[in-house]
């Protein structure tokens, strides 16, 4: 994919601050701290589009980002164990849910998983909140350069047979070498095309 353009249009917390819903969106969704800013910045060739922090729970609220002015990509915050205050976190659930469930222009969701980690119960939970709301999801192990090549085959394994699905639906990637950047361009290329005939 070539990116002639990538801009910042709008952070919002509920559906009144949402852009205009003109093109298909691509939401990108994971656990704190889990590589996603990464991922986006990667895909679309800059360094600072999206803030990265090491502090996990840093994204508060749903920011949108015009790509090539022929969609979205809309980044959602991260759960898990961020160190944010209470009141902060109970809000996230509602307001993801709310996006997620009502925003007509979405195509599918980018889910980011730590290749090290094994999925845990919101992963679950999320993936089965997707299928019941036919949203359709790219997989995504990040950091894999953390790992050697056969660490990495048996992870994939081991995450693909925990969430049930083939292992190869599980695209690996890495922010530090690009490795699985078209990989994932294909599939979002895909599920926004599907968007678009339907």
């Amino acid at each position: 994919m070539i990116i002639t353009s990538a801009e910042f249009v709008i952070s919002a917390v509920k559906p009144s601050q949402y852009p205009p819903g003109l093109l298909p969106e691509i939401a990108f969704a994971g656990r704190s701290n889990v590589g996603k800013s990464s991922l986006i910045n990667t895909l679309v060739n800059r360094k600072r589009l999206v803030k990265t922090s090491s502090t996990p729970g840093r994204t508060q609220l749903i920011n949108f980002f015009e790509v090539n002015g022929q969609f979205s990509f809309v980044d959602l915050p991260g759960y898990g164990y961020a160190k944010v205050p209470l009141p902060i976190k109970k809000t996230w659930g509602p307001m993801i849910e709310t996006y997620l469930s009502g925003r007509e222009t979405l195509a599918g969701v980018v889910l980011i998983l730590d290749i090290r980690r094994v999925p845990r119960q919101e992963e679950f939970d999320f993936i089965a909140w997707l299928k019941r709301f036919g949203i359709e999801r790219i997989l995504v192990l990040t950091k894999t350069d953390k790992l050697s090549t056969t660490r990495q085959r048996n992870q994939r394994g081991a995450i693909a047979a925990a969430l049930g699905v083939d292992a190869d639906r599980l695209i690996l990637f890495s922010a530090q070498t690009r490795k699985g950047r078209e990989q994932v361009w294909e599939a979002v290329a895909d599920v926004v095309r599907r968007k678009m005939e339907g």
